[in-house]
């Protein structure tokens, strides 16, 4: 695309300007404020700005003085040549009026004015996707000619699409890309990406499943707890109902065998009441004396006595009677009182004279007199006491002297006589008791006393076995006992093997005990599992619903998973391939500045090595034999460096597009033999680029194809100066 003639409407110092522009090198030079910077900006905007553009840069290129709805207008003629059609011209209209802009784009036959497809169409054209490409490839500024990276992602983009020969858009795919994995994988609490959300979904659903099942699994639990807690409250109640008729029947057994044994007392009470009875019957016709026992134990007594007289009188009689006439001596007790009554009279008259004497005063001889009387009294009454005793067995001895001498004086007769009345009454008595003698009747006696008392225990072993019971009844009574033992046997025998076991009845009762425990245990087990169950409001089809939207959620989010997988890893790629792009870009860009930078450097600087990533740019220095950053360089080195690499990038990223050179005045730092050497580079390249070269000065008129003088502004102010705060009072006023 190569510009033929531009013309400007109301836009900035202009309003009204229309220039013819070269195919070739077209030269544009005037003063400072003559609008050289604005015609490039004219072109950058005619080329890249949507009409519909607004803001304060767009109303800040409007005409100083230029109405209120007077807006920017730019018209560009131009021609296409290629090889299949040739040179075929074209026209480009825009008129910035912000939303109402419009544009007109006539070529090849085409009128066009929609401004999307026009700017669609103008950038296919040119080659220039975006105003910031431009201005870091085919519009420079002296001042921004290091600025290569102003609009980074769109010259990746060329420089990919010019060794892939397509345009592939892997900047617009990154950017696709790397927005579509902050969209998935965005942490933010405010704006989760789409992951996070799955992700917190699925676990809000796992917990949800969780839950359920957990609660499932909790009233599963619960109502095998409550069917356990059932079984062993029916089997307790089943153990409790049988260890109670157990209990019933083992106490039954016991009352039975208490029974039994009452009745075994009793038969055997009266069993031995009957032979007691059969045996006093028996003694009480059998006694060994025809008298009753008192009457022959009278009889008895009286024969013992009479024995016992005729044993002392005949022992009386068997010696002749001695009677002594001595006279007795005097009793010793006579002198032993004698001497007593003195001692103590004469005790008694010294304590009264010692006692009389001190009364009166008569003397005191102290103590000593009346502690002797006193000693002297009481050995006189101990005598006494001696001399009274002896008294008394004097006088006993004396009637025992009388008493034998009397015996001895009765009469020899009188004891016969005496002696034969008592074998008399013996006799008669032994008659009277059917005895021969006295031992006999002992005997007798003897063995009437056994008889007796063996009918008095019987009796009273039969009072104390059955009481006042008459005797016939006994039998009878023995009877029934004997039948009642055996009704009880055989109720015992009825009652099965717990009549026999022993302590059958405390083992039961501990056991019901242990048993009602378990079953109360039992039943508070089946209440507390019944309330838990019914306390469980789980749902089977909820969170059965829940897990299928947990397993939907879970395949979502494995697809979005997978998805940024297979992003991360095209992103990986597309770097890769952007490297790899990069890689051979830049070593084409070295190999077409090698030329331009020997050419204009005079040979002083032959290599050229670019950096892959950031398009930093590195000379080899014959001087220091090594590397060096260009930005350490002169800023004239620094520019025809960056100049070159321009040129190189246009010619690398355009391709077969040809989008006019717009320069503003880059070699005003360089020297002028490279300026010249410059001058002839830009001279070669307008042989396939329309360039269109800015500057102050008029030193190159005679190389370009077409030059364009502007003349400078004739303005200006009369007024006499004034202190700028003056003249805003003035204005104000």
């Amino acid at each position: 695309m190569r510009i033929t003639r531009l013309t400007l409407r109301d836009f900035r110092r202009y309003r009204e300007l229309e220039i013819p522009l070269s195919p070739g090198l077209t030269i544009v030079h005037g003063p400072n404020e003559a609008g050289k910077t604005t015609i490039q900006r004219a072109i950058e905007l005619a080329l890249t700005r949507k009409v519909t553009s607004g803001g304060a840069d767009m109303d800040a290129l409007r005409s100083w003085d230029a109405g209120d709805e007077a807006r920017p207008v730019i018209t560009l003629e131009f021609e296409i040549e290629d090889d299949d059609k040739g040179v075929r011209p074209g026209t480009l209209e825009k008129a910035f009026r912000g939303a109402k802009g419009t544009v007109r784009l006539e070529a090849d036959g085409t009128t066009i004015t929609d401004p999307t497809l026009a700017d669609q169409a103008i950038a296919e054209l040119t080659g220039i996707p975006s105003e910031a490409f431009f201005r870091s490839t085919a519009s420079v500024r002296h001042h921004e000619l290091a600025d290569l990276d102003r609009d980074e992602s769109a010259l990746r983009d060329r420089l990919q699409a010019s060794i892939s020969g397509a345009d592939r858009g892997t900047s617009r795919a990154r950017r696709t890309l790397e927005k579509a994995i902050f969209d998935l994988n965005t942490r933010g609490a405010k704006n989760p990406g789409r992951l996070k959300v799955a992700e917190e979904t699925v676990e809000q659903a796992r917990l949800q499943v969780d839950q359920g099942e957990l609660l499932l699994a909790q009233l599963e639990r619960d109502r095998d707890t409550l069917s356990g807690a059932r079984e062993r409250r029916t089997e307790n109640e089943a153990n409790l109902s049988e260890r109670r008729s157990l209990l019933d029947k083992a106490r039954q057994a016991e009352r039975v065998m208490t029974e039994r044994v009452n009745a075994q007392e009793r038969f055997e009470r009266f069993r031995q009441a009957v032979a007691v009875s059969e045996e006093l019957a028996g003694l009480h016709t059998s006694h060994p004396s025809e008298n009753p026992l008192p009457v022959l134990e009278q009889g008895i007594l009286r024969l013992r006595s009479l024995d016992a007289t005729i044993r002392e009188l005949k022992a009386a009689l068997s010696g002749e009677v001695a009677v002594s006439f001595e006279v007795p001596p005097e009793p010793t007790w006579r002198p032993l009182s004698r001497i007593a009554l003195g001692l103590v009279l004469l005790g008694l008259v010294v304590a009264v004279v010692t006692v009389g004497a001190r009364v009166l005063g008569l003397f005191d001889v102290g103590t000593a007199p009346a502690l002797l009387a006193g000693a002297v009294a009481g050995i006189g009454f101990i005598l006494a006491f001696v001399a009274l005793w002896l008294r008394r067995s004097d006088r006993v001895q004396a009637e025992m002297r009388d008493v034998e001498i009397d015996r001895r004086l009765r009469g020899r007769s009188e004891m016969e006589a005496d002696l034969r009345q008592a074998e008399a009454d013996t006799a008669q008595q032994l008659i009277g008791l059917g005895l021969e003698d006295v031992p006999a009747a002992e005997a007798l006696r003897a063995a009437e006393q056994e008889h007796v008392g063996r009918i008095d225990r019987l009796t009273a072993q039969l009072e104390g076995l059955v009481g006042r019971e008459p005797a016939a009844t006994l039998p009878g009574l023995r009877d029934d006992a004997a039948l009642a033992i055996e009704q009880k046997t055989h109720a015992l025998e009825a009652l099965g093997p717990i009549a026999k076991e022993p302590r059958a009845r405390e083992r039961l009762e501990a056991e019901v005990r242990d048993l009602e425990a378990g079953l109360e245990r039992a039943r508070d087990d089946e209440a507390n599992a019944r309330a838990r169950v019914e306390a469980n409001a789980v749902d089977a089809e909820q969170v059965a619903g829940h897990s299928e939207r947990l397993a939907g959620w879970r395949e979502q989010l494995a697809a979005f998973q997978r998805r940024a997988r297979v992003y991360e890893r095209t992103l990986r790629e597309i770097a890769i391939a952007e490297q790899a792009t990069m890689t051979t870009a830049t070593r084409f860009l070295e190999k077409q500045m090698v030329g331009d930078v020997e050419r204009i450097t005079g040979g002083r600087y032959r290599r050229v090595a670019v950096d892959d990533k950031t398009l930093d740019i590195r000379l080899y220095a014959p001087e220091k034999a090594d590397w060096v950053d260009v930005r350490s360089l002169s800023q004239g080195t620094l520019d025809l460096v960056y100049l070159a690499a321009r040129l190189g990038l246009v010619r690398l990223v355009t391709g077969d597009r040809r989008p006019p050179l717009i320069f503003d005045d880059p070699f005003v730092t360089l020297d002028d033999d490279r300026a010249r050497r410059a001058l002839e580079l830009l001279r070669e390249i307008s042989r396939d680029f329309q360039v269109i070269y800015l500057t102050t000065s008029d030193r190159y008129d005679t190389s370009a194809d077409a030059v364009v003088a502007l003349a400078g502004p004739t303005e200006m102010d009369d007024s006499p100066a004034e202190p700028a705060a003056a003249a805003v009072g003035s204005v104000h006023g």
